[in-house]
């Protein structure tokens, strides 16, 4: 908290070198993010794929499994529920939930790609899921500009899915941002109340520990790699279920597996941190539109804002980590002297 409150401060410096008033800034930010039921409704909605992708990122880094292939996975759960929602027959009480189920299969489809590399070649997660994200990219691209593309569009784009499938509001809030919620109760239920969340866990403490303790590290790794992949392609697949467009666009999705990524981060792999600081920089994405609006200061501030934060968080973290450790071997040695 006292990270977030530092950045604020540090970015008021800039926003006065702007010639604008922090606080007219912040209170448009504020107004436009959580000032209202609309502009709270608004933000939980735009927070429901970043919960999604940083618990996506959180279960893989705290599993000591560097997966940054959220971009890639989230674009294939996207396309898959696009496509399908177009072509699908069934009724909307089956057809939703198997939509979302699909996308996210679709997302650990991708992400078993990183996983197969691993197994069969030893090849580095970080590097395979990483180059998998452009391989995403490019081939839903072309996807969606050819087989699939809406002959009606002016961009490369799929056509609407059928308007039953649209999944509805409660109180203007999105249902996936509830199934944002379920997802992060049953990450939290994962990884401290099953055997196979233990064995991640102990991966990400230390591998070697782990398979000296009996942790089939192999098995343990590909399974964190497909429910990493899942989480991130079911929040693709919502984002069509659920947005504004309900179609896979050109550039959809933005910068939600990056996002995803820093959350994890920030939350240092923690389930509920994730959750929170998923729903801080919802606010902040949300109420940058409104602060743009009634100010003179872009909607890109906000990312200069979480810059800060990531930094002031990471550089606390590891400076307090390293003092720890700095007074224990001080303390040690005092005694060996003794």
């Amino acid at each position: 908290m006292l990270a977030i409150v530092f950045a604020f401060l540090v970015a008021a410096i800039f926003v006065l070198l702007h010639h604008s008033s922090p606080l007219e800034v912040y209170g448009a930010l504020y107004q436009y993010g959580l000032g209202s039921w609309f502009s709270f409704s608004n933000t939980l909605n735009a927070a429901f794929p970043l919960i999604l992708t940083g618990l996506s990122a959180s279960i893989a880094f705290m599993s000591g499994v560097v997966n940054l292939g959220q971009h890639g996975q989230f674009l294939w759960g996207a396309l898959v529920c696009a496509v399908l929602g177009v072509y699908l027959r069934l009724p909307s009480w089956l057809a939703v939930p198997l939509l979302a189920i699909l996308g996210g299969l679709a997302g650990a489809a991708w992400a078993g790609l990183a996983a197969f590399f691993k197994r069969r070649y030893r090849m580095d997660e970080f590097i395979s899921t990483l180059m998998l994200n452009f391989l995403a990219e490019y081939m839903t691209l072309y996807l969606a500009t050819y087989p699939f593309l809406d002959p009606k569009a002016y961009v490369p784009a799929t056509r609407l899915i059928r308007r039953e499938y649209f999944m509805t509001s409660v109180f203007d809030v999105n249902v996936a941002f509830f199934v944002a919620l379920f997802m992060v109760l049953l990450c939290w239920w994962f990884a401290w109340k099953t055997w196979r969340g233990y064995e991640a866990r102990m991966m990400g403490y230390n591998k070697l520990f782990a398979t000296v303790g009996g942790c089939d590290v192999e098995n343990d790794t590909t399974l964190v790699l497909l429910f990493s992949g899942f989480l991130s392609g079911l929040a693709g697949a919502l984002l069509i279920l659920n947005g504004t467009q309900h179609r896979f666009t050109k550039g959809i999705g933005a910068n939600f597996g990056w996002d995803g990524v820093m959350i994890a981060i920030m939350a240092n792999n923690g389930v509920f941190q994730t959750l929170f600081y998923a729903l801080f920089i919802g606010f902040l994405k949300n109420g940058a539109v409104g602060m743009e609006f009634e100010t003179s200061v872009p909607s890109e501030f906000v990312m200069f804002l979480q810059s800060i934060i990531v930094l002031t968080l990471v550089g606390t973290r590891s400076g307090l980590a390293s003092l720890t450790d700095w007074l224990t071997a001080k303390r040690e040695l005092g005694k060996l002297v003794k």
